[in-house]
């Protein structure tokens, strides 16, 4: 009595601590917790960050500097005597300039640089870097909808493992329970020990079946804590049921057109056009001449504190790249090769897309078909097998017969789970290949 009851105790305690999980609150926690997540998450800021620091390249630049030099090289002396404002009259003895005496300097030193026309470098870079960071955006996108396929597949591979289990349990409920009407027919003279043993050999295959799918199934939940980005080891109850889609099919034409407009891959592909475009004038832009202007002020001393003057200097320059080596001519001719592979690329992409499309389509199609035979099947091999159980019962057919309703049941019905289970697959498919996959599509319902 108390084994029973503590057998009903951990029952108890085992269906509170199983969570109910819908298919959208997998994806919403994948969402969440995936590493994948976090990682494009990170690279989308990072690319935040170089559209800053290319827009920063026509800002001042500020450096400030401290040095000490010591020395009597003649020339440092005198230009340091000079900085320092201490040249005197006794300074232009013959002697003291070819051999003046150590002279230290400590210089404090402060420069700004600022660009003024920097041949359009600086903006190309920042629409390079902006172009950089719409790919990086769809990136991230790409993840995200990867990661939902993912957890749709592990998601509804566990319902699948789950009903497997299911539909291994009832044979081996059904194989015991023909075992037993063997035994009653052999006991009544109408059948022989061959008969039982047979299904004795029946009853064992399927509870192996039944072994194969108990950890088919723990395989699968690990499976959906893996997508979703969760320790495995935690029980959920599944709330969405395997069960078939009853929506309309889709066109393959709007199918295509959409993976067309709305697949980050295609998006990234012209994306990466406009990039080689930008590159290239880029390139061009070094062959345009650069302004600067140059401020500074500057502190020497003779002491680190004392003994010196301050002095301010400024300076505008012009610098216009006329020749070097044919480098700038053979990096134009680059980005040129460069913006004809990127063309190629998207129209490469783009054929892959369109038969990614077909194939879902088909897979789709293909799915809903099998549905409907497996369904007629399942109904024609229920009602066969309670046939085939009456007359057995009664003597009219032989274990043979039996053996081979009670797996055209098995068979039917595991052809029915998997054509459900390719059919959300295939949904999901379709929105993933037309770029529209999220975790508040209807599929996922």
């Amino acid at each position: 009595m108390i084994g029973n009851l503590l057998a009903l105790a951990a029952c108890f305690s085992s269906a509170l601590a199983a969570e109910r999980l819908s298919l959208t609150d997998a994806v919403s926690m994948a969402m969440k917790k995936h590493p994948l997540i976090e990682a494009v998450e990170a690279e989308q800021r990072a690319a935040a960050h170089r559209v800053e620091q290319a827009r920063g390249g026509l800002l001042p630049r500020v450096n400030y500097s401290e040095s000490y030099q010591v020395g009597n090289n003649p020339v440092f002396a005198f230009s340091t005597l000079l900085s320092q404002r201490r040249f005197t009259a006794a300074n232009f003895d013959i002697g003291q300039l070819n051999h003046p005496d150590p002279t230290s300097n400590f210089q404090s030193q402060l420069t700004v640089d600022q660009p003024i026309y920097d041949g359009r470098q600086t903006r190309l870079n920042t629409q390079s870097a902006t172009l950089r960071k719409t790919m990086t955006a769809e990136q991230e996108r790409h993840a995200r909808m990867q990661i939902t396929a993912g957890v749709v597949q592990a998601y509804f591979g566990t319902a699948l493992a789950a009903s497997g289990l299911g539909v291994a349990k009832d044979a081996v409920k059904s194989a015991e329970a023909s075992l037993k009407r063997a035994e009653i027919v052999r006991s009544a003279g109408m059948s022989t020990d061959a008969a039982v043993l047979t299904l004795r050999v029946h009853l064992a295959s399927v509870r192996e079946q039944e072994i194969r799918r108990t950890y088919d199934l723990e395989v699968a939940r690990a499976a959906l804590a893996e997508a979703m980005g969760v320790t495995p080891g935690s029980e959920y109850d599944l709330a969405t049921p395997l069960a078939e889609i009853t929506t309309a099919s889709p066109v393959l034409d709007e199918l295509q057109k959409k993976a067309g407009e709305g697949r980050p891959e295609m998006r990234q592909a012209k994306l990466a056009m406009e990039l080689a475009e930008n590159q290239s004038a880029t390139a061009r832009s070094a062959m345009l001449p650069q302004i600067g202007a140059r401020a500074m002020i500057e502190a020497d001393r003779e002491k680190f504190v004392t003994g010196g003057s301050g002095n301010w200097f400024f300076a505008a320059t012009l610098k216009w790249n006329l020749f070097n080596g044919h480098a700038d001519k053979e990096r134009i001719s680059e980005t040129v090769e460069g913006m004809a592979s990127a063309r190629a690329q998207s129209r490469q992409v783009s054929s892959t897309i369109r038969l990614e499309a077909h194939r879902a389509y088909a897979n789709w199609k293909g799915a809903c078909e099998r549905i409907k035979v497996a369904k007629e099947a399942t109904g024609m091999s229920a009602e066969s097998l309670r046939i085939t159980k009456n007359r057995y019962e009664a003597g009219l057919t032989t274990v043979t017969d039996l053996l081979q309703q009670e797996t055209a049941s098995l068979e039917s019905q595991t052809r029915l789970l998997a054509a459900i289970y390719d059919q959300r697959m295939a949904a999901a498919g379709m929105e993933l290949v037309a770029g529209t996959l999220s975790g508040d599509s209807d599929v996922l319902k």
